[in-house]
């Protein structure tokens, strides 16, 4: 299949007219000037077994994420997804109905076309990386945070950091918060040697400027979550200082617990907070740059000519990097992973060798979409566990 759409974006250097192919469709052509077309998205921090709503919270605002994950606990959100899975303590994730909520964190993905997310929570079994449409990134090395350490499973800082041999990334939240334990945090990390190229910091909202300009130094990644941030500590990381000594910024949504309802809603969230901020910036934080954070392949965050993933969105705004930090979930055309489309404009599903019975299909706006999987099965699962029905902000549907 080739598809012309009205502007390609190939990386966020590179905006041209032309034509993409993809081998694992028909051959029929397509002109779309009203679409633009671009690689999938990079979600680099995510809590997939955490997408439950509405946020939770009951003291808000913080002045650390360590009391809010106690409080979290006492919350109605938390307390009602007790009744699909309640948490044992062991985060093995593939027991239980925790695959039904963890799919849930998935179609959020999904629909905000999303190829890529990285699930921070302790290591799983492959078959858990294996069971999905898109990549939930398997080669990863991590421990909670400097304050907890690893609660919720995993070896010792200096044991996770040691097993990433310096080849994957190694994740902590650190910095969310502004009290004086938190703000110690980055020296805690600092002379555990735990700062490293590979090093994928969460949130950072305390560092200091000096501080970012050491993480900048390093070579090492920050993730910001500002939605995530406002909502619990009314307050976010320093980003004109990461910008300004050149930190590798990458945007994660964390969970719906705390964050945004999907990517798209967090690329918002940016704007709304700083309007200044350069709009293909925003993107390289979703693409590239999320790449590098993550230890992806080379054309991870990139289009090729000759491709088996893309995103096509409406084109609803000029400038494409614009257009997408504005769209929204009706706006996806078409999302290709991996040679199979995964959601998009059902017109779209013939032009793939595809087992039609593996699809769902519904209408935004009197369109008719198609879905890879099964996320309204899933949902109807889940209020048979709450018995009423239950709304997700992520899912189009519900």
């Amino acid at each position: 299949m080739k598809i012309a759409a009205g502007k390609t974006i190939f990386n966020p250097e590179t905006v041209l007219k032309a034509e993409v192919t993809m081998a694992s469709a028909s051959d029929r052509s397509f002109i779309l000037p009203d679409t633009f077309a671009y690689p999938p998205l990079l979600n680099s921090h995510d809590h997939l077994i955490g997408n439950w709503v509405p946020r939770a919270a009951n003291k808000r605002p913080y002045i650390n994420s360590h009391i809010w994950v106690e409080d979290m606990k006492y919350t109605p959100p938390f307390l009602e997804r007790n009744k699909v899975w309640t948490n044992d303590g062991s985060f093995k994730l593939m027991n239980g109905n925790a695959p039904l909520i963890v799919k849930l964190g998935i179609f959020k993905n999904v629909f905000s076309g999303v190829s890529t997310v990285f699930d921070h929570c302790p290591n799983q079994v492959d078959e858990y990386y294996n069971l999905y449409p898109i990549n939930v990134l398997k080669d990863y090395r991590q421990v909670h945070s400097i304050t907890l350490d690893n609660w919720w499973g995993g070896l010792s800082p200096h044991a996770e950091m040691e097993a990433s041999k310096g080849e994957m990334p190694f994740v902590i939240h650190i910095g969310e918060g502004m009290d004086e334990q938190t703000r110690n945090e980055f020296n805690v990390l600092c002379h555990n040697d735990l700062l490293q190229p590979n090093s994928l910091l969460i949130h950072c909202v305390s560092f200091t400027e000096e501080e970012i300009k050491k993480v900048a130094a390093v070579g090492a990644s920050i993730c910001w979550c500002p939605g995530s941030n406002y909502f619990l500590l009314d307050q976010t990381l320093n980003i004109e200082a990461c910008l300004k000594h050149g930190v590798n910024i990458v945007i994660g949504t964390d969970s719906t617990m705390s964050g945004s309802p999907n990517l798209f809603a967090e690329m918002k969230e940016t704007r709304d907070h700083l309007p200044e901020l350069e709009a293909r910036k925003i993107y390289e934080m979703v693409s590239t740059n999320a790449a590098k954070a993550m230890y992806l392949n080379h054309n991870e965050g990139q289009l090729a000519e000759n491709t088996d993933e893309i995103l096509l969105l409406d084109a609803k705004m000029d400038d494409p990097f614009e257009n997408i930090i504005q769209a929204d979930m009706s706006m996806i055309s078409l999302f290709v992973y991996r040679g199979k489309p995964l959601y998009g404009d059902y017109e779209f599903l013939k032009e793939f060798d595809v087992n039609i019975s593996e699809y769902e299909t519904f209408s935004i706006n009197g369109r008719k979409k198609f879905v890879f999987g099964c996320p309204q099965e899933i949902l109807t699962k889940i209020n048979s566990y709450l018995n009423y029905n239950k709304n997700f902000p992520y899912l189009p549907f519900s």
